[in-house]
């Protein structure tokens, strides 16, 4: 004899496969919420993991805090250094100095002359070996800053069609200005751009960073702009990066009126933002998906108690209550969902653990790029598993298949006997 309770022993008998109309609405549920769980943790794990490794990467390639002097180029940056790392969260300061320049390759017999207008980045070479994050993703070459040294993306170095040892002529906004003055005084003056050799390439993973960004020594971008010793403003990196709010705070209160102190969050606000909402935005709308499947469990309830209204009568005549009649279609339902929702986490889990492969494939089989670097700034797709993340969609999408069959189940329950079999 069976141990199961008699509604979940009847539940799964209704439930076995059979051809008719209600077995084809329920096979339509149980598909219906695995592709919606399984979209869903795809679509989420994804917009996690972008969030996460966009995080990491202006982490990686960018300040913590950024102190500039207001309005007006910073030529004490010894005496303020000094003052920001008095701050006990400091980790180090770096002055730098970044604007954009027009660079072209040098042509030969082989090759063409390329051109493009990123932008130069000058900086400490010996606090970038120790702490930067361009040092340490060195790929081809090596960080070397010397003399007339660069160190290029490898995506600029792509475009460009450059290599280690191949040389850049930069020309910075005081050639510009340079020229302009000689026009104003009607003189045929030519002014040659500074040459600078590629020393190492690097490969920080963001596109961004890797496609826009010259870096050459604080020396070199000083003499480029005309700063003689003066810097556009320090870099400083933090122990605890989340503490930078609490940072520019103390800083402000430390340096005065004069400097403006700006935080990695506050620089890359707006994309942090519209990941955070977009994340929040595909949840509501895919979560649809599963409000679909639970309507299709709706219908095929109410379809399988019409069918069952004799089996329902006599339940009810042998002794049955209301609230085991009604529990024979809520386990249904409940069901309906485990076999559901379990069967949409294994393909979510599957989907996400091999989803650069299947990007892989489809890219050589059909040359289609559907996550092309230059949009998105990843080589790769990023994904996150968030278990709190992947548990608010099982149990919710659970539970949204329960209410799924509440109404049909009451129904069951306040059958009267006399009327159930009525017409038997």
């Amino acid at each position: 004899m069976s141990r199961l309770p008699f509604e979940l022993m009847l539940a799964l008998r209704y439930l076995r496969p059979k051809r008719t109309f209600v077995s084809i609405i329920t096979l339509i549920s149980i598909v219906g919420v695995a592709l919606g769980v399984a979209v869903l943790i795809i679509v989420i794990s994804v917009m996690s993991g972008f969030d996460h490794d966009l995080r990491e990467k202006i982490l990686g390639f960018s300040p913590h805090v950024t102190v500039k002097r207001s309005g007006a180029l910073m030529k004490d940056y010894d005496q303020v250094s000094r003052e920001v790392v008095k701050n006990p969260q400091v980790k180090n300061v770096s002055p730098f100095v970044v604007g954009p320049v027009l660079v072209e390759t040098v042509a030969d017999k082989d090759r063409a002359s390329y051109q493009d207008a990123p932008t130069l980045m000058g900086v400490d070479p010996q606090v970038e070996k120790t702490s930067g994050d361009i040092a340490r993703n060195i790929v081809d070459g090596k960080f070397d800053l010397s003399g007339r040294g660069l160190v290029v993306g490898v995506d600029f170095a792509s475009n460009l069609h450059v290599r280690v040892g191949d040389h850049l002529s930069i020309y910075s906004s005081r050639e510009i200005e340079r020229v302009k003055a000689a026009i104003k005084r009607k003189e045929d003056v030519a002014f040659l751009p500074d040459d600078y050799e590629i020393r190492g390439i690097f490969n920080v993973g963001y596109y961004e960073n890797d496609a826009r960004y010259v870096i050459t020594s604080l020396d070199n971008a000083q003499d480029l702009y005309g700063l003689d010793d003066s810097v556009h403003g320090l870099f400083v990196t933090l122990k605890n990066p989340d503490q930078a709010f609490l940072v520019e705070k103390q800083l402000t209160s430390a340096l005065g009126s004069d400097f403006y102190i700006s935080t990695w969050m506050e620089d890359n606000s707006s994309m942090l933002s519209a990941l955070s909402v977009e994340k929040n935005v595909m949840f509501y709308l895919l979560f649809f998906i599963v409000l679909v499947a639970a309507l299709c469990i709706l219908s095929a309830q109410i379809t399988f108690v019409i069918q069952k209204t004799r089996e329902i009568g006599m339940l009810k005549a042998l002794g049955a209550s209301r609230l085991q009649i009604s529990g024979i279609f809520l386990f249904q339902s409940a069901i309906i969902g485990v076999i559901g929702v379990t069967a949409g986490f294994g393909l979510g889990m599957l989907a996400v653990a091999y989803r650069n492969e299947f990007l892989h494939f489809l890219r050589n089989t059909t040359g289609m790029e559907i996550f092309p670097a230059s949009v998105y700034g990843f080589g790769e797709l990023p994904a996150l598993l968030m278990p709190g993340d992947v548990a608010l969609i099982c149990i919710s999408s659970f539970v949204i298949c329960i209410f799924g069959g509440l109404l049909p189940a009451w129904r069951a329950g306040r059958l009267k006997p006399v009327e159930a079999l009525r017409y038997e």
